[in-house]
């Protein structure tokens, strides 16, 4: 998964999806870094929802709806997706009738690729299928 440096990161129009790009990030409760710490994230290519830019600084969404500031240096806008729910199937085609691919619990996270049909390409340390958008966080 490839690293966008934090200036080509504020062109985007927010809200965009992103990742979190190293193994450890601390999201604070304001743009800085002498603001408090209110969560530790030890889990690489986490997506995001960033809804706000201010300058090095990314507020953003994590998957469990918490909000808080992130340093842009920390993500990537590579497309991750994390499954939600229980255990889901991921299928060969995106039709809801295609054969069975793998199947896949909940908090398994996986490159992103193309969506259609309410299905969308997850790709999980190489292993890929169709997954109901539904059943994923971070389309």
């Amino acid at each position: 998964m490839t690293s966008v440096p934090a200036f080509a990161q504020a062109e985007r129009e927010v809200p965009y999806w992103a990742s979190i790009n190293v193994d450890e990030a601390r999201m604070r409760k304001g743009p800085s870094p002498a603001v408090p710490v209110i969560w530790e994230y030890n889990r690489k290519y986490l997506p995001v929802k960033v809804v706000q830019v201010h300058n090095e600084w990314r507020k953003i969404v994590d998957p469990d709806g918490a909000e808080g500031w992130m340093a842009a240096r920390l993500l990537s806008i590579a497309r991750t997706a994390i499954v939600t729910g229980g255990t889901r199937v991921m299928r060969t085609s995106p039709e809801s009738d295609a054969s069975i691919a793998y199947r896949v619990e909940a908090g398994v996270v996986g490159r992103l690729g193309e969506c259609r049909k309410g299905f969308c390409m997850l790709d999980v340390k190489g292993r890929k299928g169709w997954i109901a958008a539904a059943h994923i966080w971070g389309d």
